[in-house]
Order: C-alpha cells, then structure tokens, then sequence
C-alpha cells in the first residue's frame, strides 16, 4: 500500500508536478497498482482531484492530519515537504515496534530535523521524531540540479525491528496523541481549517 500526504498544487506548481511524476513511476517500479495508493492534500481542488481518481488513485476522504495506522500491511509513506507534525502524527499512530517495521517514508530528512532544531523544542513538540531517531535508516534522495527545489531534504526513512526491539522499553510506554500546544512554527493544517 501507499499514503501520499501534502503532494500539493500539481495544477499549479511545477515542483508538485514532479513529484506526481515520482510517486506514479515508484508506484509502477514498485508494483503497487494505483487503487492502492490513497492520497490527502486539503489544497487539492476539484479538478486535481478528478486528475488523480482519472489515474486510477484513491483521494482519502477526510483529513486525518497523518494520523494513519499501518493496519499489519507493509506501506509506503510519500510525503515529500510534509510539515513536522504530519511525521511525528504517523509515528504516533504507528507506536510500537511491529507497525513501525512495516513503514517506509520518503519524506523530509529526520535527521535534517534534529539538526536544525533545538533539541529542547524536537522532545517537546515532535517527541516520536525524536524517540524513533535510534530506530531509524535513512538514506537521502540523491541530487540533482534540475530538481533541487523538488526533493531537496527528501530521504527515504525505514525502521528495521531489531534497531527498534533495542530502544529502551520505557520509550514504547508513552503513547499520548500530540497536541502541539506551544508550537510556534506548527506546519499542518487541522481538520476543519
């Protein structure tokens, strides 16, 4: 399976564009047919939307602000410039060692995010983020000079289960949903909004 979160204004935006381009041609490199791939950006306008169901994807029908469950299925996560909370949601929602190993995310360099974060503000506003960092192998996309703007930070993150089986157990028992109270620079758009 495969979730696309925050693909963005394809109709509008070159850079959105590409990464349409990238997702359909792993898809096919993948062999994920495209009726297993759901996709949510709140952005989408209609006839975004009538483009992808047109190329055989499915639209998510309501925000879940990527608060998406593995449900035991190997799935592949593309959220390419997601905001920090969408990743520390969908760890969230995936917390213990059997859903994580299942998960693979192309997305935005965790490690990225520790370096440019105070590490105080990492612990307090993306705490699975920063749990998980021991757990996790990540490989950056390779660059290219045409596509910078693109896939500039874009790293595919996986979750091997005997990195995550030797993170201390006491990290596995804190399990409350992230509210992001004092969030400054909070980059996601709630249900609702």
């Amino acid at each position: 399976r495969c979730v696309c979160y925050g693909l963005g204004r394809f109709g509008r935006c070159p850079a959105a564009r590409y990464q349409l381009a990238f997702l359909l041609l792993l898809l096919d490199e993948l062999r994920v047919p495209p009726a297993r791939c759901a996709l949510f950006d709140p952005a989408f306008s209609a006839r975004e939307a009538a483009a992808l169901r047109a190329l055989g994807l499915c639209l998510l029908p309501e925000n879940e602000e990527g608060k998406h469950g593995v449900e035991g299925s190997a799935t592949l996560f593309y959220m390419v410039h997601c905001g920090k909370a969408l990743y520390n949601n969908l760890l969230w929602s995936n917390w213990s060692p059997a859903a994580l190993s299942k998960l693979v995310i192309i997305g935005n360099s965790f490690r990225g995010i520790e370096e440019r974060l105070l590490s105080r503000i990492l612990e307090r506003d993306y705490c699975y983020i920063a749990k998980v960092l021991k757990g996790v192998e990540e490989v950056a996309l390779p660059s290219h000079p045409r596509y910078l703007d693109t896939f500039n930070d874009t790293s595919v993150h996986w979750f091997p289960l005997d990195k995550l089986q030797e993170l201390a157990p006491e990290v596995w028992d804190w399990v409350e949903e992230p509210m992001y109270q004092d969030c400054e620079d909070l980059e996601i758009i709630r249900k609702g909004e």
